[in-house]
């Protein structure tokens, strides 16, 4: 009767041992899979930055739009006041722009892809053949003025021409861009448009300013400006193949130099920790700049903000982690992610 019960207990137990086998593994509460984690990882954190720190790419916008640009743009890059910049290859300075870039390799240089004329008396056309892409002309033969405009008329097939044909015409002046990005957003401006950016983007090889939108916080920043960030788009960033930045914005303007200086300093101490991208537009003071664009004021401060003595004190404060499309893509590479 002894033996009995021993050898009934004993199958008891092995019921349960392989009942329990079948079961999903339990990791307790607070546990959480290397994939998780990792899918909850900021694009710092997958690019092997400091989780804690605010990692910040300080990007010039509108290089090759005018030699006032240019110069502005050249100077800070050399005396690592800023970290990135790109040129609008339909503008009259992007071949000047291009060439020193040659000259200067260690410099992150891309291309602001752009699809828009917006100055009334500083035009330019595309750089595709215009009968190839008759959406984007106005009926001055250039580019429209605005983003709507494009959209109203431009099909994806031809703006994707007018991506390839800026950055071939970089490739054939000597330069492959180290990034792509888009004039006045134009490339988010609908679900077509991206899913051609992001193509062209991993065709080349060149990192697109992808915004990771899996935070809906950042996703909800950009629907609340008009972007129109549908399931579609946020499924075409999480299946895009190059690296992404976790956060996108610009310098603010101001009324005054100190308010603009201290605006700037007010977005940098509320940003969260990760991969920040902060655009704005140098330029050199010239009269030609003042008839070019009212925003004249704005850029000459942005000119002379980065190289304030104080402006630098106060990143040395905000323990500010500086970086570049280079060093992205060259770690991005090294974890092969």
């Amino acid at each position: 009767m002894k033996i009995k019960r021993i050898v009934y207990v004993f199958s008891l137990l092995t019921a349960v041992m392989v009942f329990t086998a079948t079961l999903p593994t339990c990791k307790g509460p607070g546990k959480k899979s290397e994939e998780e984690k990792r899918a909850q990882e900021t694009w710092a954190e997958k690019l092997g930055y400091p989780s804690e720190k605010k990692i910040l790419i300080l990007h010039a916008d509108d290089a090759g739009m005018s030699a006032e640009a240019n110069e502005a743009v050249k100077e800070m890059l050399e005396k690592d006041r800023i970290q990135s910049t790109a040129v609008m290859m339909p503008c009259p300075a992007a071949e000047s722009m291009i060439r020193w870039a040659k000259d200067h390799p260690e410099e992150d240089v891309g291309l602001h892809l752009t699809h828009t004329s917006e100055w009334e008396t500083w035009r330019w056309g595309p750089v595709s053949d215009p009968d190839e892409v008759p959406g984007l002309v106005d009926p001055d033969g250039k580019l429209w003025d605005n983003v709507p405009q494009v959209v109203e008329h431009a099909s994806a097939e031809e703006v994707e021409k007018e991506i390839r044909a800026q950055i071939e015409k970089s490739i054939a002046l000597g330069y492959k861009p180290d990034h792509i990005d888009t004039h006045m957003g134009t490339l988010y401006a609908t679900p077509e448009y991206v899913k051609v950016f992001f193509k062209v983007a991993e065709e080349y090889g060149i990192p697109a300013n992808a915004i990771d939108l899996s935070n809906p916080d950042v996703a909800d920043k950009y629907k609340k400006q008009g972007y129109p960030i549908t399931e579609e788009v946020i499924q075409l960033i999480e299946d895009y193949s190059l690296p992404k930045v976790d956060n996108f914005t610009s310098a603010p303007k101001g009324s005054t130099y100190e308010e603009k200086v201290d605006n700037f300093k007010k977005l940098v101490q509320n940003l969260q920790p990760g991969l920040t991208e902060i655009i704005f537009h140098p330029s050199e003071e010239t009269d030609d700049l003042k008839d070019i664009t009212n925003s004249w004021q704005q850029r000459v401060w942005e000119k002379k903000m980065f190289g304030d003595p104080k402006l630098q004190h106060f990143f040395e404060n905000e323990d500010v982690v500086f970086t570049n499309w280079k060093e992205i893509m060259e770690r991005f590479n090294e974890r092969s992610l």
